[in-house]
């Protein structure tokens, strides 16, 4: 053992000691329910001395609200429930656990990967889920609860440590959120944000979907290489050998016709996503927005949770009806409900970090911390592209804070976009030093809902694991994505590259 410890490197011994420190942390649902506290006892701080801020954005005068009033029990009673059913990651967990479930618990993803992954090249097979992690995010947040357990089978059943390859997906879903080599929601909903800040100072000034394109497509070639390596060289060598008793033994054995059922899998998946593109591409489709486009918002985009989960379905049933696995309706459902029982521990954790958001969100501590802060950068006198590094560190403190891409973005879009404007800067290139701190810090945060379902994934193979197992399994990929992040950016600034069609760094082009 003291060997192995001579030859881990620094880095590495400091993962170590982030892990003990994190596992001495409280149950995570202990957690969220102090740090509630916690903000109830600095709402009433707050509110004795009248403290309150002005929205950027609409200008209206935000009191800071006091948990501990007749006003705050008030809210705390009538909004329980709801800040609970409400919990918007809440409802897409268990909508895709039933497809996914489905589709695991018949042995269909067992026998997928098995026949066709695992025949990759091990090299191969660690950038391929940092990849497929990262276009996932075309389904939103879907990709979060598709990609890590994926990654996490594909490597066990190849002999290497599953929370490696769940680190690995996690990494390209989560850290890698905003990188995509296709327009994806986030930019539709980003850039018309932008461009009603930048009415502030030039009402012309439109910006598209388009406008960080560019950027993305770099990023997400570059993210998956450096994924790649930080999993094989820095992730894998720290975790060692996997010893944790054997998931998913009953794939281990051939099915009865599970090739057939694999193939009529495929084949019913093709057609399922045939009919989706020929439904899109038909005149006035439902599925697309008034002007025939799915970008920005259109029915698609809002409804590809329901869209991909009942793919997941239906290759599930033909595979499990094939193979035996499903012969009554009854034994469907038995199925999707093994699969929701595992996520048990996550609907308890929920119940807190709702609650725990919602008095951060009701209180308007969040506004007034981000607001404040923003303010304090501004009077700071940076120069060039210190300024966007220090802007960039500023928008991953407040991850901390707001996890929310959007609702950031809606509070300090209206600061920076015009001080930046002012400076020479178009809103692409402040929306995309925007982008690669929200993206990269938010799956170290505490407030970021994602960190648990991760966790619940890492304790199906180590009922041990905990906070500070995801800490300093997610660290390496979060600071070393942004660093390399910064380092592009600053490429594409000093070589002043267009970020999208039309897009440049500076506001004459």
């Amino acid at each position: 053992m003291s060997e192995d410890t001579k030859k881990r490197t620094v880095f590495q011994r400091i993962l170590d000691v982030i892990e003990r420190v994190g596992n001495k942390l409280p149950d995570p649902f202990a957690l969220f329910v102090g740090l509630a506290v916690l903000i109830m006892i600095i709402s009433y701080i707050f509110n004795i001395f009248d403290a309150s801020v002005n929205h950027p954005g609409t200008g209206e005068e935000l009191p800071i609200r006091s948990l501990i009033s007749g006003e705050g029990l008030q809210f705390i009673l009538t909004s329980m429930l709801e800040n609970f059913t409400g919990f918007a990651p809440l409802g897409l967990v268990l909508a895709m656990m039933l497809g996914i479930g489905l589709a695991e618990k018949v042995g269909l993803l067992d026998y997928a990967i098995r026949k066709t992954v695992l025949k990759s090249p091990p090299f191969l097979l660690t950038y391929t889920v940092v990849f497929v992690g990262i276009l996932g995010n075309i389904a939103s947040d879907a990709a979060a609860v598709i990609i890590p357990p994926l990654g996490a089978l594909v490597f066990y059943k190849v002999g290497r440590h599953p929370f490696a390859g769940l680190a690995a997906g996690f990494a390209g879903a989560g850290a890698g959120f905003t990188a995509n080599l296709f327009i994806a929601g986030t930019d539709a909903l980003l850039s018309g944000i932008s461009t009603e800040a930048a009415a502030l100072i030039n009402p012309d000034i439109v910006v598209t979907p388009l406008d960080n394109w560019y950027f993305n497509i770099v990023s997400t070639f570059m993210l998956t290489i450096i994924g790649g390596l930080v999993t094989s060289r820095i992730v894998e060598p720290r975790l060692g050998q996997y010893k944790g008793e054997a998931v998913e033994e009953d794939g281990e054995e051939e099915l009865p016709n599970a090739k057939k059922g694999f193939i009529l899998a495929i084949v019913a998946g093709v057609l399922y996503w045939a009919a989706v593109a020929g439904t899109l591409l038909m005149p006035n489709s439902p599925l697309t927005n008034d002007q025939g486009g799915i970008t920005p918002s259109s029915p698609f985009l809002d409804g590809i949770v329901p869209i991909i989960l009942i793919f997941f379905i239906l290759i599930g049933m033909v595979f499990g009806i094939t193979v035996g696995k499903i012969q009554t309706s009854k034994d469907m459902t038995d199925h999707m409900t093994e699969a929701i029982k595992e996520m048990a521990g996550y609907i308890v954790l929920v119940f807190a970090i709702a609650q725990f958001i919602a008095y951060f969100n009701w209180s308007n501590l969040g506004t007034w911390l981000a607001v404040n802060g923003a303010e304090f950068l501004q009077d700071i006198e940076f120069t060039g592209f210190g300024l966007i590094i220090g802007y960039v560190i500023f928008t991953g403190l407040m991850n901390f804070l707001i996890t929310s891409g959007s609702a950031k973005w809606a509070i300090e879009a209206p600061i920076f976009v015009p001080m930046f404007m002012q400076l020479g800067y178009s809103p692409a290139f402040t929306q995309a030093a925007y982008r690669i701190a929200d993206s990269s810090i938010n799956i170290i945060t505490p407030l970021f809902p994602y960190m648990i379902i991760i966790l619940s994934f890492m304790k199906r193979y180590d009922k041990n694991a905990s906070i500070g197992s995801y800490m300093a399994l997610m660290l390496p990929y979060s600071l070393i994505f942004l660093g390399a992040w910064i380092i592009l950016l600053a490429i594409f600034y000093f070589f002043n590259l267009p970020l999208g069609p039309g897009a440049g760094i500076y506001l004459e082009q």
